[in-house]
């Protein structure tokens, strides 16, 4: 018998429910030794909240304005739908409470494979209102707690304290698998819908690399500075400057080349000069590294890069006016030779021999000793206007989707600003109930009036987030459901990484990688930063990088 959604949306409650970790493995594996072939593949991604496999570039397109017209269908007036959604902070809650106000029962049990064949309808809609129309004949047919489960999985909420490791429990102890080997097969997935479908047939050592879809990057841990980095690497370590680019993983195989970001899109057609010199390799290669805007042998600001960003097929005058680059750092596969396992210094080696082409090239490295010379390589690095460092241990294996302590990231931020809050929203799981999303803004200078730089959602405890949400409702100027204005009285000191234009904001500018340092409880609204003064970050940045172009030029 096909398993139904229902099943799926019952189970995931009944996961949802429990803090046992033991528990919610059990729960898990009870259901899916069940299950079989396309349905097992299909629950399990659907457990940890995927609904494509890793690497296609399917997406459903369906947004908060086609689940807004579903709700507004239901006759039931915004301040209540408000009030709902206050008491939820979460789409499936507060979707499914709707639909049971509505007296919404829905139709026949749909099937696994049923709700797959809708999902994949829907990423082939053409324009709005034929997906909100999909949308709407899916929901119809299902009842509230299928609905629930269903707007979960479209928005990304699923949020039922399945981490990829109990899942990866899950399927051991479903299918009697070896821990080590669902472990390894999913660092070379990826998708753990996969891996369960290996386990079920016992075949998971077959679980290998593919072309043309995407291992998930190894991630460096971040560390507080040079001491740190020694200390947990050895003395001897390979440095590399953090580039302001964006991380891709480049795919050459033949004729053909892919490029695929750190989400795993494929974003070959925004970046056609990387794909015309990956052409070029000498050999098929899996490579790790990041696309820099680049021109006269220079790095240029990453608002720079911003402008090829999301443009299909850029035409020549874009491509001209902001240049790009392939830097490669790792070697991953070279024709038919899997290297993950293989130790940095080989996959270096292994990479230096490809050599490079038009537009690809090697990203520098340095052996250094010491952790003064790592602060001398910092220094030099932001110097060039890069982040930071990163480090790695020459021997380490390349570890996909595994952020552990072979490769490190050494970075500080840019500076510091005082600003205001004056907007905030209410936060989804486990910050649902708490005004924790702030919007903050700076002075205009020589008036009272406050202008959006930013928003920031870390840097506060638990305690600091309950005391300031209790604030804002009382400080609150309108109250728009899901967002508050609010009288600016609230300050923070807030770091970042950068200052770049922004034309979302009245300002002009928005902070990049901003994240709260302190609450500034004694310090006034009057005493804030201005305007001007990130203006003048901004400019102060521009001038560093036109310096190094007339450095270069002479």
């Amino acid at each position: 018998m096909a398993a139904t959604v229902l099943e799926l949306a019952r189970t995931a409650d009944r996961i949802a429910a429990t803090t046992s970790k033991r528990e919610k493995v059990r729960l898990l594996a009870e259901f899916l030794a069940r299950l079989e072939g396309d349905e097992l593949v299909l629950a399990t991604r659907y457990f940890t909240g995927g609904v494509f496999p890793v690497g296609d570039p399917r997406t459903l397109s369906v947004g908060g304005a086609a689940f807004g017209e579903l709700v507004r269908a239901q006759g039931i007036d915004d301040a209540e739908l408000s009030r709902i959604w206050r008491s939820h902070g979460d789409s499936g809650d507060w979707f499914r409470e709707v639909l049971v106000r509505a007296g919404h029962s829905g139709g026949s049990a749909l099937g696994v494979a049923e709700l797959d064949a809708s999902f994949k309808a829907l990423s082939g809609a053409g324009g709005a209102k034929a997906r909100t129309s999909l949308l709407r004949a899916l929901i119809d047919r299902v009842g509230p707690d299928e609905a629930r489960f269903i707007a979960k999985l479209i928005n990304g909420e699923m949020r039922i304290g399945l981490r990829e490791g109990l899942v990866e429990e899950a399927i051991v102890v479903a299918f009697e698998a070896e821990p080590a080997q669902v472990s390894r097969a999913m660092m070379l997935l990826g998708d753990l819908g996969e891996v369960a479908a290996l386990a079920a047939k016992r075949t998971l050592h077959e679980a290998a690399p593919r072309w043309f879809v995407p291992l998930r990057p190894m991630l460096a841990t971040p560390v507080a500075d040079a001491a740190e980095a020694i200390a947990r690497l050895g003395d001897e370590v390979w440095v590399e400057d953090k580039y302001d680019g964006i991380r891709c993983q480049l795919h050459r195989r033949g004729g053909r080349v892919a490029l695929f970001s750190r989400d795993l899109k494929d974003v070959t057609a925004q970046f056609p000069e990387v794909t015309l010199g990956a052409a070029l390799l000498a050999r098929d290669v899996i490579l790790d590294g990041e696309v820099l805007a680049f021109r006269d042998g220079l790095v240029m600001p990453f608002r720079s890069l911003q402008t090829r960003l999301g443009r299909v097929a850029p035409d020549a005058s874009v491509m001209e006016a902001v240049p790009v680059i392939y830097v490669a750092w790792d070697l991953l596969v070279e024709e038919e030779t899997v290297l993950l396992d293989a130790p940095l210094r080989e996959r270096r080696a292994r990479l230096e021999a490809l050599g490079a082409t038009d537009r690809i090239a090697l990203a520098h490295l340095e052996s250094v000793r010491g952790a003064a010379e790592v602060d001398r390589r910092f220094a030099d690095a932001r110097a060039r206007l890069n982040e930071g460092l990163l480090l790695k241990q020459p021997g380490s294996p390349y570890t996909p989707g595994r952020r552990g302590m072979n490769w490190l990231k050494l970075k500080r931020p840019m500076d510091t600003l005082d600003v205001v809050v004056i907007g905030a929203e209410w936060g989804h799981g486990k910050r649902r109930g708490v005004l924790s999303d702030v919007t903050f803004g700076v002075r205009v200078d020589g008036t009272d009036e406050h202008v959006a730089v930013g928003k920031a959602y870390s840097g506060l405890t638990d305690a600091e987030i309950a005391d300031m949400t209790k604030l804002l409702l009382d400080i609150t100027i309108t109250d728009r459901g899901h967002y508050r204005t609010v009288r600016p009285e609230i300050v923070l000191e807030v770091a970042f990484d950068a200052v770049q234009p922004s034309s979302r904001h009245r300002s002009g500018y928005a902070l990049r990688f901003p994240r709260i340092a302190h609450w500034r409880h004694e310090k006034p609204v009057s005493e804030i930063d201005t305007l001007s003064r990130v203006r003048q970050l901004a400019e102060a940045r521009d001038v560093a990088h036109e310096q190094r172009i007339d450095v270069a030029a002479d």
